[in-house]
């Protein structure tokens, strides 16, 4: 901690399958910390394996806050995100542990880092309408609503991504304004006393498509195809009982869930459904390098597959980090 009480927060993003968990581990062992995660898919109870959440025993040997904490059928926004992450930054401060934020949701990352724009909280009965709407009436009719009422923002979405329609109505209902020109505002900023390290993992792209490939088929040996099954019979129980707000839970769209699901429904055989989920999980990894490339300021780049050699870098860097902090 520095004079001012400023809090230094390092930050481990990266694509999937680049070693953050594994780095983050690391420095956290190295310099007394907690690993908090930012990963939208891990902060879920459930699919332990085909998320790649931290083991018990690997959070059993170092505090880990925000893994599995919401039930499956929970939606978990940036927003929401980040004030249960400043809240276990300012725990750890408390605790006298460097907080070591990993994940590969940019989309957190940057909430955290960057702030959100000023959007007003939805009221409940908005957001159930809109729900309740989408369920009954479909998604395509939802998008010719928004099409109609707020042009710019459906030609920003695809026709047939029902979580930002509905989010795109609900701000539309509860504002008059389109979500359009709510993200037009200039960010809150991070917040006050904050300082971020912040570190990138960027292996090859071959290297990191086959540590995707590889790491897929060791989560199927796990259990990760029983795993799924068991989720989508928990998530089917709560739909039938009426729990929720009528939104699909994004832990339902983890990778590989669709085609595992696929797979227990008779429709897949085991080695499409692999081949599929591997596809998938590539090209999300594609994608979350050019995120990361474009949009992440990192002070660190680790442009390998991360190992353990990879620390001399990393440790020198937070160490010259935490005397800038109490200078």
């Amino acid at each position: 901690m520095g004079r001012n009480d400023d809090i230094l927060v390092v930050v481990v993003a990266g694509p999937t399958a680049s070693g953050k968990s594994a780095a983050a581990t690391a420095i956290a062992r190295e310099f007394n910390g907690v690993v908090i995660n930012a990963d939208s898919m891990q902060i879920y109870d459930g699919l332990p394996l085909l998320t790649a959440r931290p083991t018990v025993a690997e959070m059993g040997e170092i505090p880990h806050r925000l893994y599995g904490v919401l039930e499956i059928g929970e939606v978990c926004s940036a927003a929401r995100w980040r004030d249960m992450a400043i809240t276990e930054i300012e725990a750890a401060r408390d605790a006298g542990l460097l907080p070591v934020l990993c994940g590969g949701s940019g989309l957190y990352i940057k909430a955290l880092m960057e702030g959100l724009s000023p959007i007003p909280e939805i009221p409940g009965d908005i957001r159930r309408a809109v729900r309740t709407a989408l369920e009954t009436q479909g998604v395509a009719a939802m998008y010719e609503r928004l099409t109609a009422r707020d042009p710019v923002m459906a030609d920003r979405l695809k026709s047939t991504d029902r979580q930002r329609i509905s989010r795109a109505l609900e701000v539309l209902e509860a504002t008059g304004r389109s979500l359009a020109e709510w993200q037009a505002e200039p960010p809150s900023g991070p917040p006050a006393g904050l300082r971020f390290a912040t570190i990138r993992l960027l292996p090859p792209r071959d290297e990191l498509y086959a540590a995707c490939d590889a790491r897929l088929r060791r989560m199927v040996e796990l259990g990760a195809v029983t795993e799924v099954a068991e989720v989508c019979e928990i998530y089917a129980q709560r739909r039938r009982e009426g729990r929720g707000d009528g939104e699909e839970s994004p832990i339902m769209k983890a990778l590989g869930v669709p085609h595992f699901h696929a797979y227990n429904d008779g429709e897949l055989d085991l080695e499409t459904a692999i081949e599929k989920a591997q596809q998938s999980t590539r090209q999300y990894a594609k994608r979350q390098i050019t995120w990361f490339k474009n949009n992440f300021i990192s002070q660190l780049s680790i442009n390998e597959q991360y190992s353990k050699k990879s620390n001399v870098k990393i440790f020198s860097f937070i160490r010259q980090k935490l005397l800038t902090l109490d200078n």
